[in-house]
């Protein structure tokens, strides 16, 4: 597979037309959203997962006429669905933990989230799926699948978003400008260079693949294209609309994928996958785009100074500025967003920490006894394992989550706050480099329903601080979804 790249410019907002400007009138909006969710879970009793959400009102609607719009989020947890209509009301959503199947000592990651990618699908009520336009999918930036480029199967696991290959550095850095946002250890670049360094043999059938994109290959059966948000930690230049000429001289630079914008039409939905689950004819899969920028996209955070805090597994923050910025020494880059950019940068701290020390159940009841305008006088810094991306990327920085007190409630709070105080440092780093100064947070994931935790935020960041009205990165997928129906409907794909 070679490099070649399709610049295809986006020269409309990257919000639909027909939704963006909706973005004043928040409480209409959610009020339209509880009127028209659907029941959305079928559980079978051979399922290995659950469907995790379900929305009750009838499904028995008239499709006639109707076009919906699938968004798919396949995130570090867990995986999402949303189907929205053309004006962005949500018809309806799920969600599911990810299969778990292991090969040898390790996950079969691949498998688990192509049966999960099918059981979504299936998920989707029935009525919905013969009206569904096109589909996208968002997935973890900078998880590297190296695919053989003939038979389609993988040739190594996957190199997961938080993996770390500090042998490659040096060779990345001896290849690539200074700071740039591939020398970084766990830059989908270094995962690539460290692959192609190793002994495997036969390397010349190669292409590499990011989450999203492998997903919707299963989906359009077009191997080796990507977007251009996914592909910016591989080397890929946005403003260039091309990949550098310090990369294209390389000889692994034939295994990268074929670029796209987020949301462009790639093809038509395989047809034993359109009849399999009833999807009609002349459905579309569009290119999709990382896990936090769908999540930035679904909060419709439109001008600059807005930003968005993705409160998931990590953390992971987006500002929305008119100057580019990029960093590697801090784990800080841009993606492109229209004639904007989209700043910011991804830490391993976050929701996972907290579920490795306490249950769901816990992290409620004692959320609730925190004086969130009381200063913790704890400093931590939570982390799952060795290693931190953003705002200082260091893969040898130790977790800190110690000294615990005697008091759980003392120690959430410690926690909490130490994160908040990262959230606050990552900003304060990109207003330092150059980048529009944030004035609003919108807060997306999981991390956004805890209300004490968004106090003590609005404390530490002295920002106003709300809960985006759509706060799911699958929802962003299906605006990504829109866009492609928009700008592609009139072109033939079969």
């Amino acid at each position: 597979m070679g490099a070649s790249v399709c610049l295809l410019t986006w020269n409309s907002s990257f919000w639909p037309s027909s939704i963006k400007h909706r973005q004043g009138d928040r409480s209409s909006t959610k009020q339209s959203i509880s009127r028209s969710r659907v029941c959305n879970s079928v559980i079978r009793p051979s399922c290995k997962a659950m469907a995790l959400s379900s929305s009750a009102e009838s499904p028995e609607v008239n499709n006639e006429g109707e076009r919906l719009y699938l968004g798919l989020d396949f995130g570090t947890s867990g995986a999402r669905y949303a189907v929205i209509d053309k004006l962005g009301t949500l018809r309806a959503e799920g969600k599911r933990e990810y299969f778990l199947h292991k090969r040898g000592e390790s996950m079969d990651w691949l498998r688990s989230w192509r049966e999960t990618l099918f059981s979504l699908l299936e998920d989707i009520p029935a009525n919905l799926r013969p009206v569904i336009a096109s589909v996208s999918i968002d997935g973890t930036s900078a998880t590297t699948i190296l695919i053989n480029s003939i038979t389609g199967e993988p040739l190594c696991r996957p190199l997961l978003y938080n993996e770390s290959c500090p042998d490659a550095l040096p060779t990345v850095k001896s290849i690539a400008p200074p700071n740039h946002t591939v020398c970084s250890s766990s830059s989908t670049l270094c995962k690539l260079v460290s692959w192609w360094n190793s002994d495997f043999p036969n390397k010349e059938s190669t292409v590499l693949l990011h989450q999203a994109d492998w997903l919707l290959w299963l989906l359009h059966g077009k191997l080796g294209i990507s977007d251009y948000n996914n592909a910016l930690k591989v080397g890929y230049d946005p403003e260039l609309d091309a990949y550098p000429s310090w990369l294209l001289s390389q000889e692994y630079s034939r295994m990268l994928p074929s670029i796209l914008a987020p949301g462009s039409t790639i093809g038509n939905m395989k047809e034993d996958i359109r009849i399999r689950f009833g999807f009609p004819k002349d459905c579309i899969i569009c290119t999709g785009t990382t896990d936090s920028i769908a999540a930035f996209l679904a909060a419709r955070a439109t001008q600059p100074g807005k930003a968005v805090t993705s409160l998931g597994s990590t953390l992971a923050i987006k500002l929305l500025s008119t100057a580019r910025v990029e960093d590697a020494r801090f784990g800080v880059y841009s993606h492109r967003l229209d004639d904007k950019w989209l700043v910011g940068g991804a830490s391993n701290t976050g929701g996972a920490v907290l579920r490795q020390i306490f249950t769901d159940e816990q992290l409620e009841k004692l959320s609730e006894q925190i004086d969130p305008m009381q200063a913790s006088p704890l400093d931590y810094y939570p982390l799952q394992t060795v290693g931190e991306r953003f705002p200082v990327a260091d893969p040898n920085i130790m977790p800190r989550l110690h000294p615990r007190p005697d008091n759980d409630v003392q120690y959430l709070h410690g926690i909490l706050e130490s994160i908040a105080r990262i959230e606050a440092k990552g900003y304060g780093l990109l207003q330092e480099l150059g980048a529009t100064r944030v004035d609003e947070v919108f807060t997306a994931g999981g991390g956004a329903k805890n209300e004490k935790w968004t106090e003590i935020r609005v404390r530490v960041l002295g920002l106003p601080v709300s809960q985006a009205v759509h706060t799911e990165a699958a929802y962003g997928a299906a605006l990504l979804a829109v866009k492609g129906d928009e700008q592609n409907s009139h072109k033939d794909y079969s």
